[in-house]
């Protein structure tokens, strides 16, 4: 999970990290966050394999490492930005617990999958999540917070679900002609990702197609006014 974590916050499509240090927090439940790390940024180019933005060179500090996925952190976040100057929040950050053992996020069942852009980011690379969504196929549901807009897609590929996700984590709109019109910060702080249906690994593409399509019929997810569906 470490490096699948340094390689998810390496990728920024900005200059996020204009400091020498990064306090790393995952989000866990309602101003509940879980400390992962404090990181020296070293470097910064701009990245050559596709996708757009930044890599940065990080390295893990010894400074509270014996914390990493132990210390839980209240913080009342009512807003979207995702990059905070410490300074400005510091006396906001309040330490609500630390655990005796590492803290892995569990997956809370496909009926209950309901996270923004951000959320799933963190979690998707863990044990728990990427075993329960690369087993099986499934039609998904994004939906734009700001607008109301909804798409419905269905992934049926060899990674399955995890695969699917993990191109909206990458590169923001999976492929997708409409969702390729918005800026990745956009979809950053306004896409929430849920299941509709899952189906068996065994389960042939005609059938998950089809529930797709009704899908998008019930939600109206192919009329301009309420979707991204364009097919």
């Amino acid at each position: 999970m470490k490096g699948e974590f340094e390689e998810w916050q390496a990728h920024q499509t900005k200059k996020n990290f204009g400091r020498k240090y990064i306090l790393s927090l995952a989000y866990m439940s309602k101003d509940e966050w879980l400390f992962v790390g404090l990181y020296e940024s070293l470097s910064v180019k701009e990245c050559t394999d596709g996708r757009n933005g930044f890599l940065y060179e990080t390295k893990l500090s010894e400074i509270g490492r014996e914390f990493i996925g132990k210390l839980i952190i209240r913080f009342e976040k009512k807003f979207r930005a995702s990059y905070l100057c410490l300074e400005k929040y510091i006396d906001s950050l309040q330490v609500v617990e630390i655990k005796r053992e590492v803290l892995k996020p569990s997956f809370p069942g496909y009926d209950k999958v309901n996270v923004t852009w951000e959320e799933l980011s963190t979690r998707i690379d863990t044990e728990s999540w990427k075993t329960a969504l690369e087993n099986l196929k499934g039609v998904y549901l994004i939906t734009d917070t700001k607008t109301g807009k909804r798409y419905v897609g269905s992934a049926s590929g060899e990674k399955m679900l995890w695969g699917r996700w993990k191109d909206y984590i990458n590169f923001g709109h999976g492929g997708n002609v409409e969702l390729k019109d918005l800026k990745f910060e956009y979809i950053k702080e306004n896409f929430t990702y849920s299941i509709l249906e899952i189906f068996k690994a065994t389960t042939d593409v005609d059938t998950i197609i089809k529930r797709e399509t009704w899908w998008k019929d019930v939600l109206l997810t192919r009329e301009k006014k309420f979707g991204y569906n364009n097919n």
